[in-house]
């Protein structure tokens, strides 16, 4: 967990260069990928994360860092972006990096909200979620962090090149694996849906059953859940044949397993522990 000053830090940067980046546009994109090329360059140099957050450091020196750092090709926001962190304080060396990721995440959501896709985005990084739950040999090689990133980021690839995602979708599905961060695959996927749909002002409810929904079905669950978490939601439906009768439930990271073989297994374990 984040120390107080590193909350403070981040929060306060954030709102201050929010409307820079919002208002960036089609260059959101290039900005959250150079912040988030920067947050694995911090992530493996901790001698670098030192002389940018040392607080007897002058402020121009730490700057000066940076500049050495980007260079002369990277967006002007993004140098102001690392500019305006660096001047900051904060509880651990390591806390900058996070609040380097932070604002590279929140480039991708303005770039999808520039192309109307941030709900799209939300969906797909809900289906694949939703998609490599039932593949646990998969995922655990997506955080194997002594797995090459190259190799981790061609199995990626070769589960969702061919697929329509949105082009933020792949490069946040990629940022996940390339650089791990101290997180199962998993983890970082849902933090993202949970970033998104607090950015959309609603929940992503993700339903997995073995038919489509009905418009029907959806109005329910979405007044449901609506009623259940406090705000609006929006209900992710995901077809899985193998599912065997009733469905499955994801808010957030609780999961309500509702299916045929959940209750099976259930009942397994009740007769296993009365034997």
């Amino acid at each position: 967990m984040r120390g107080e000053a590193s909350r403070i830090a981040d929060r306060v940067s954030r709102d201050s260069l929010a409307p820079k980046l919002r208002e960036s546009g089609e260059d959101a994109w290039r900005i959250g990928n150079e912040l988030f090329l920067i947050t694995n360059v911090l992530d493996h140099n901790v001698q670098l994360e030192r002389a940018l957050t040392d607080p007897s450091r002058p402020v121009e020196d730490k700057v000066a860092v940076v500049k050495a750092l980007v260079g002369d090709q990277a967006h002007p926001l993004t140098m102001e972006i690392m500019a305006d962190l660096v001047s900051r304080r904060w509880s651990r060396v390591t806390d900058i990096a996070n609040a380097v990721e932070d604002f590279g995440v929140d480039g991708m959501m303005y770039y999808a909200d520039h192309t109307n896709t941030t709900l799209q985005v939300s969906v797909e990084l809900a289906e694949l979620h939703s998609a490599l739950l039932n593949l646990p040999v998969v995922r655990s090689k997506l955080y194997d962090d002594s797995v090459p990133a190259e190799a981790r980021i061609k199995l990626l690839n070769s589960l969702i090149g061919n697929t329509d995602f949105t082009k933020v979708t792949k490069r946040l599905a990629e940022h996940a694996t390339c650089n791990l961060r101290n997180r199962r695959y998993l983890q970082t996927i849902q933090w993202l849906i949970n970033k998104f749909s607090r950015h959309m002002g609603e929940s992503m409810v993700t339903v997995t059953t073995a038919k489509p929904l009905t418009g029907e079905q959806i109005d329910k669950l979405t007044a449901i859940y609506s009623k259940k978490t406090g705000h609006p939601v929006h209900i992710n439906s995901v077809v899985d044949p193998t599912v065997l009768g009733g469905m499955r439930v994801q808010v957030g990271d609780e999961v309500t397993d509702n299916t045929v073989v959940a209750q099976l297994q259930h009942l397994q374990r009740t007769v296993k522990a009365t034997a």
